[in-house]
């Protein structure tokens, strides 16, 4: 079983719902923080869970509304993505709002080796 730890960011470019990870068919992830930074102003942040084992349902993990400057982690808890789940975040600003997402993988594809 291989544990690989990385990042995903988010810089969006409009207000639109914005993939920021998605495990692939072998791998399971759990995000441990989705630290999002505000230069200014007020914004709304949001993330989602797509759960591919149920159709894509879309719920949602983590809400924030954030006046800038400040750095605030929404993630208050581990969020566990299941094999080709997807994390998504929103934004009501694209201009001072950015962020990154820590997660750890483990690919349990070799388990079957």
């Amino acid at each position: 079983m291989a544990n690989i730890y990385k990042n995903a960011f988010f810089d969006p470019a409009d207000t639109a719902n914005t993939v920021i990870y998605a495990p692939d068919t072998q791998t399971r992830a759990i995000i441990q923080n989705i630290q999002i930074t505000n230069t200014g102003g007020s914004a709304t942040v949001r993330a989602y869970v797509f759960d591919n084992s149920n159709s894509n349902t879309a719920t949602l993990v983590a809400y924030a509304n954030i006046t800038g400057p400040t750095i605030c982690n929404i993630a208050k808890g581990p969020i566990v993505l299941e094999e080709s789940d997807t994390l998504v975040l929103s934004s009501t600003s694209n201009t001072t709002i950015s962020g990154t997402v820590s997660i750890l993988e483990v690919n349990r594809g070799l388990l079957q080796q």
